[in-house]
């Protein structure tokens, strides 16, 4: 993604060529049933139904995390955010008609899925969430911040997701606002402001454009 965002168009169609290569190996059958979906029920991770699914989360998580971390987004440049990531969608395989057109069917495709009867967190899912997201190994000195972060993401989980990850029950809303405020602006202000540069911007982002 960062050679597809601050690299060259030569830079982009290489990274996409490599992990849509990948995509084509990845396909099988469900072992065991999940949810809706009945054992042997197939799949393959170049399914435009689940490459839409991982783009929505990429630009839905960008802006939430832009919003908590960095600022307001307003709904033009939200529109704009999207409209760029339909480059990325083509990019990875995705036609024009697989693609949600305006920024409302975006926001309309989300709440489908999220509060529809499609997605189905499984034990596997579960497991490996906790270890590489909430459990990566950091110094004792940066846990605190590790914790902080780890609210944050759960707190701004959509409800039924975090019911099916088997998260513990979050504050009532104005609470958690105030909560989610309050984390935010202590890794805004109190850690990302003393990151040497090397931490705080991306190598892609500091090498001049092409």
């Amino acid at each position: 993604m960062h050679a597809i965002w601050f690299g060259s168009r030569a830079d982009a169609d290489r990274a996409a060529h490599r992990v849509r290569a990948m995509h084509r190996r990845v396909r099988g059958r469900l072992k065991t049933p999940a949810g809706p979906y009945d054992a042997g029920t197939p799949y393959r991770a170049d399914d435009p139904e689940l490459l839409l699914w991982v783009l929505y989360t990429l630009v839905d998580s960008a802006l939430l995390l832009y919003r908590t971390y960095v600022g307001p987004v307003s709904r033009d440049e939200e529109a704009a955010y999207w409209d760029d990531y339909k480059v990325v969608a083509r990019l990875f395989g995705l036609r024009k008609r697989d693609l949600p057109a305006t920024l409302e069917d975006l926001h309309a495709y989300g709440d489908q899925m999220i509060y529809g009867d499609r997605l189905l967190v499984t034990d596997w899912a579960r497991e490996r969430a906790r270890k590489i997201v909430l459990e990566p190994p950091v110094p004792w000195v940066a846990r605190p911040l590790r914790e902080t972060v780890n609210f944050i993401t759960i707190t701004l989980l959509p409800g039924p997701i975090r019911r099916q990850y088997g998260f513990s029950a979050v504050p009532p809303a104005l609470l958690r606002r105030a909560l989610v405020a309050a984390g935010g602006d202590y890794v805004k202000r109190g850690v990302i402001p003393f990151l040497p540069d090397r931490l705080r911007v991306l190598p892609h982002a500091r090498t001049p454009a092409r």
